[in-house]
């Protein structure tokens, strides 16, 4: 930590996923220096069949030591489908904390104690995610059909209202609150809002906060 401005490594395997975190962590945490570390083929690769196996394991164990050679003070990995390959790095550099993009989200849902309405754009993340929520949670689990091509293709309009009827359905399902799992996802939170009268819960903000709470322990007692 150089100056008491700790260096943060922001890891995505989406593009979209930069913008988002790095707003909220200017906004919410400017005294941090952000370092962003993009591979793009990670999603890709996923999205067409790869698997977490062990070559993709050995690709997160790469890109966390990048990270920490260049200094980092923690490591936020953005994308939410590669669960078991950031907690490999994660126990690998035990004494910095490393973070997947969505479980401080998922402690901050679970700590509501209501149903969850966890919402995606990216099918893979609807299949590792719903684990790492404590056992006996409450989730109803819908895909946002269509809405990451939409943005993919500029259409960020069509992206926010895919997730919030998906959201929408989600009440109707009983959900007492709207979580939404990819950091691409949290330009929508504002809509859905306003759409379902609900609270709407995002991996940036609950991600930023957790870093804070962590690397800047007194900022936090006294900010």
């Amino acid at each position: 930590m150089s100056g008491g401005r700790p260096r943060i490594a922001l890891i995505h395997a989406l593009a979209h996923s930069i913008a988002p975190i790095n707003e909220a962590m200017a906004r919410d945490w400017p005294e941090a220096t952000r370092m962003n570390v993009l591979d793009d083929s990670l999603s890709a690769d996923l999205a067409a069949g790869a698997g977490l196996d062990a070559a993709m394991h050995e690709r997160f164990q790469r890109l966390g030591q990048y990270a920490i050679d260049c200094g980092s003070d923690a490591i936020l990995f953005t994308c939410s489908a590669f669960g078991s390959c950031i907690e490999q790095v994660a126990k690998r550099h035990a004494a910095v904390p490393v973070l997947k993009p969505n479980e401080a989200m998922v402690a901050d849902a679970a700590a509501l104690g209501l149903r969850v309405g966890l919402i995606a754009t990216f099918a893979p993340t609807l299949q590792s995610m719903p684990a790492e929520f404590p056992a006996g949670a409450q989730l109803e689990c819908i895909l946002a059909e269509g809405a990451l091509a939409a943005l993919n293709e500029g259409d960020a309009q069509r992206h926010d209202a895919l997730i919030a009827q998906a959201a929408m359905d989600a009440a109707r399902r009983g959900c007492g609150v709207i979580a939404l799992a990819q950091f691409s996802m949290a330009r929508a939170q504002a809509r859905v809002a306003a759409e379902t009268g609900l609270p709407v819960l995002t991996t940036v903000e609950s991600a930023v906060r957790a870093l804070k709470r962590l690397v800047m322990p007194d900022l936090i007692r006294h900010p």
